[in-house]
C-alpha cells in the first residue's frame, strides 16, 4: 500500500459486496496496468484495484525522467504509452511545438499527463473494471489456489474471485497474504554467487525518497513551506559542506549539486528531481525505510511522513535560511512546486519512491550473472523463456549510511554497466499458488532486482504477465503450466521484445519473426564479447545512449556457409527445414523464410 496526503479530500466510493471476474490485479502501478491492459486485450475481463485514489504508480507521481539506456530497448506498452504522450502534446501545442520537443519521443512526460495518458489507455479497454481506494483486507487460499481477495476496509470493502490474480504492487503485499515465500533485504554473497552482493546477507533496502516536479518558472512556482515537524537543526550539517566549495549549487546536473534537477528539462519549463549518486548531501534516506516492505499501514504512513519531513525540509532550509549562503540561498529560492501538479497533495508527490520492497523466491531467481555477458558473446546470457528484455543495468542508490546523514557516506551503492538482458517467465511465477503472478515485486535477489526495478522493464512484466493471466484463466491450467511459445508470440504480437535488437523495433515488417529467432538463439554468437564489458553506444546526454553496439540483426547481410549451417541446425529444432531455408541469400531471408515455415505447422 501506498500513501497519499490529505487522503480524506477524496470521497470513498461503495461497491458490491462481491464481484466475479476473470483476472484480477492488484496495484495500478505501470506494471499492474500493463498486466491489466493485456489480460483485456487478450479477451479476460480485468477488474483493477489501486488501493489510493491515485493510479499510475511513480510515472504520475514525480518520476517523469524515464530509466532506460537506448531508445531501442522500449517496446510493448511502455512505447505505446510513450508514442501517446507525444500524441498529446502535439495535439495540444501543435505538432512543432517546445513540448513535443521536450517531452523526448514521449519518454519526459509530466506528470500530469503521465496519468492522463495511462487513465485514457484503461478507459478505452470497455473489459477493465477500475476500482480506487481499496487496499489489501484478506486473502482466502484454498488448495494451493487463491479463491478470493477482500480489498477495502469497514463498510467500503470489494470481494473478489479471480480465476487468476495478479500483484501489481511495488511492495508484493498480495503475494506476501497468499503465503508466496519472499525475501526483504540482501543476500549474502554466498547465496547465489553474486561479485556485488555483500559478504554476508543483511536487512538492508535501497533507500527511498521522493522523486519532486519543480519549476523555475514564475508563473507556475508555488514557494517550498516548512514541511510538518520541521527542526532547522536538522540541516545545520549541510553549511560547512557548502562552504567547502565541493557543492555548486543547490539545484543541478548530474553532480556537484544537492538535488538532481534533471535535464534536459520536462515539457513546460518543469524539472523532476531525484537522490544525486555518489553526493555529499542526498534526498535518499538508507535504513529510514527498513520497516516499509512488512509495515502495516501506520508504519508505511510515520515512514512517508518522515522521508516528507527531510526532504522537503532539507529544500526548504536551503532556500530560506539567513545562514546559506547567499550564492546558494538565493537561486534555490527561485525554485518551487508546479501550480499545476498534485493540486490535491500541497503540490507534493501522492508517493513515495519505493524502489525496493518485498522480492517473490519463485520459480526463476533473477540474479546478478543472468544479465552478465554469454560467454565470448556480445549479448548477454539467453533464456528461450524469455518474456521481457531491458538494458539498464544493477543499480542502487544505496541501502546503508555511515556517519551523520548530511556528510556521512551511503553504502551498498552500485550501478553495474552489463548488455541488453532478456527476463525468464519463472521470475513472475511463485511456487505456493498456482493462480497468481508477480511482475512488479517480481523473484530475484537484491542484486538482480537492482536491474529490474525500471518502470519500462515493469511495464513489459506486466504485459508478460496479463497475457500469461489470460491464457491459464482461458483453459483454467495452473499459471506455471502456461506454454511460453504461446506466450511470446502475444508478446510479439502485442510489440513487446523479449530479446534486444537494434535495428528491427516493433512495427517492423519481421518484428515477430526476428524475435521468435533471436529468443530461440538464432542471434547469439553473432558478435564477440567487446573489450568492455556492457559497452555502451555514443552517449546523447546523461543516462541516455545510441544502440548497443553488437546488437544488429543485419538483415541485409548476407549468409555465410557457416552461419547458414549453424542457423540450419537451428531451424530444423524449431520445427523448420524447407528448400526457402537453404537458398535464403541473406539473414532476413532466411529467419523470414523459418519463421514462415515453422508457423505453418
Amino acid at each position: 500500500m501506498r500513501f497519499l496526503l490529505f487522503a480524506l479530500a477524496f470521497a470513498t466510493p461503495l461497491f458490491a459486496a462481491e464481484t466475479q471476474t476473470g483476472v484480477c490485479v492488484y496495484g495500478a502501478t505501470p506494471g499492474g496496468i500493463a498486466a491489466a491492459l493485456a489480460a483485456a486485450k487478450s479477451g479476460q475481463p480485468v477488474v483493477l484495484i489501486e488501493p489510493t485514489p491515485r493510479l499510475g504508480g511513480l510515472l504520475a507521481s514525480g518520476l517523469s525522467h524515464t530509466d532506460y539506456h537506448t531508445a531501442e530497448s522500449l517496446t510493448g506498452s511502455f512505447l505505446e504509452f510513450s508514442r501517446r504522450v507525444k500524441a498529446h502534446y502535439a495535439a495540444t501545442f501543435g505538432p512543432d511545438s517546445a513540448q513535443v520537443k521536450d517531452c523526448h519521443e514521449g519518454v519526459f512526460g509530466e506528470p500530469k499527463v503521465n496519468l492522463l495518458v495511462l487513465e485514457q489507455m484503461l478507459a478505452e479497454q470497455n473489459g477493465i473494471t477500475l476500482r480506487r481506494n481499496l487496499p489489501l483486507a484478506a486473502v482466502q487460499v484454498e488448495g494451493g489456489r487463491i479463491r478470493s481477495v477482500r480489498f477495502g476496509a469497514g463498510e467500503t470493502t470489494l470481494e473478489v474471485e479471480a480465476l487468476v490474480f495478479i500483484d501489481g504492487s511495488y511492495e508484493g503485499d498480495l503475494l506476501a497474504a497468499a503465503g508466496v515465500k519472499y525475501h526483504v533485504g540482501r543476500e549474502g554473497r554466498d547465496a547465489y554467487g553474486e561479485s556485488l552482493a555483500p559478504e554476508r546477507g543483511d536487512r538492508e533496502l535501497q533507500a527511498y525518497n521522493f522523486r519532486f516536479c519543480a519549476t523555475d518558472d514564475p508563473a507556475n512556482r508555488v514557494p517550498i513551506q516548512a514541511p510538518a515537524g520541521y527542526r532547522r537543526e536538522d540541516f545545520l550539517e549541510v553549511l560547512p559542506i557548502l562552504e567547502s566549495g565541493k557543492i555548486r549549487s543547490v539545484y543541478g546536473y548530474p553532480s556537484g549539486c544537492i538535488v538532481k534537477a534533471q535535464t534536459p528539462a520536462l515539457p513546460n519549463r518543469k524539472y523532476d528531481l531525484n537522490d544525486v549518486s555518489h553526493g555529499l548531501v542526498r534526498l535518499s534516506m538508507p535504513g529510514a525505510n527498513l520497516g516499509w516492505p512488512e509495515g502495516d499501514a501506520a508504519t508505511r504512513q510515520a515512514i512517508f511522513a518522515e522521508h516528507l519531513r527531510y526532504n522537503v525540509g532539507l529544500l526548504y532550509f536551503l532556500a530560506n535560511d539567513a545562514a546559506v549562503p547567499a550564492k546558494f540561498r538565493e537561486p534555490a529560492a527561485q525554485w518551487g512546486w508546479c501550480r499545476d501538479e498534485f493540486p490535491e497533495t500541497g503540490h507534493l508527490p501522492p508517493q513515495l519512491y519505493v524502489r525496493e520492497a518485498r522480492r517473490m523466491i519463485g520459480r526463476h531467481v533473477y540474479i546478478q550473472q543472468d544479465s552478465e555477458h554469454a560467454q565470448g558473446d556480445a549479448r548477454a546470457k539467453l533464456f528461450k523463456d524469455a518474456i521481457a528484455m531491458g538494458d539498464y543495468g544493477n543499480n542502487c542508490h544505496g541501502t546503508n549510511h555511515e556517519g551523520p546523514l548530511i556528510g556521512g557516506k551511503h553504502g551498498g551503492e552500485l550501478y553495474n554497466p552489463v548488455p541488453p538482458y532478456q527476463v525468464p517467465y519463472g521470475v513472475l511465477v511463485p511456487n505456493e499458488v498456482d493462480n497468481l503472478l508477480v511482475p512488479v515485486a517480481a523473484s530475484s535477489s537484491h542484486v538482480g532486482f537492482c536491474a529490474l526495478r525500471l518502470e519500462p522493464i515493469w511495464m513489459s512484466l506486466g504485459q508478460a504477465a496479463g497475457h500469461a493471466a489470460a491464457l491459464a484463466a482461458g483453459d483454467g491450467r495452473g499459471v506455471a503450466a502456461v506454454p511460453v511459445a504461446e506466450l511470446q508470440r502475444k508478446l510479439h504480437a502485442d510489440g513487446s521484445a523479449t530479446i534486444y535488437t537494434s535495428d528491427v523495433p516493433p512495427g517492423h515488417a519481421l518484428f515477430a519473426a526476428v524475435q521468435w529467432w533471436g529468443t530461440a538463439g538464432g542471434l547469439h554468437g553473432l558478435e564477440p564479447m567487446p573489450e568492455k564489458p556492457g559497452q555502451r553506444g555514443r552517449n546523447l546526454h546523461g543516462q541516455y545512449y545510441e544502440a548497443n553496439p553488437g546488437h544488429e540483426v543485419g538483415l541485409e547481410k548476407p549468409l555465410t556457409p557457416a552461419l547458414r549451417e549453424r542457423w540450419l541446425t537451428l531451424a530444423r529444432t524449431l520445427g523448420a527445414s524447407g528448400a526457402a531455408l537453404v537458398s535464403a541469400g541473406s539473414r532476413g531471408e532466411f529467419i523470414a523464410a523459418a519463421f514462415a515455415e515453422a508457423a505453418s505447422r
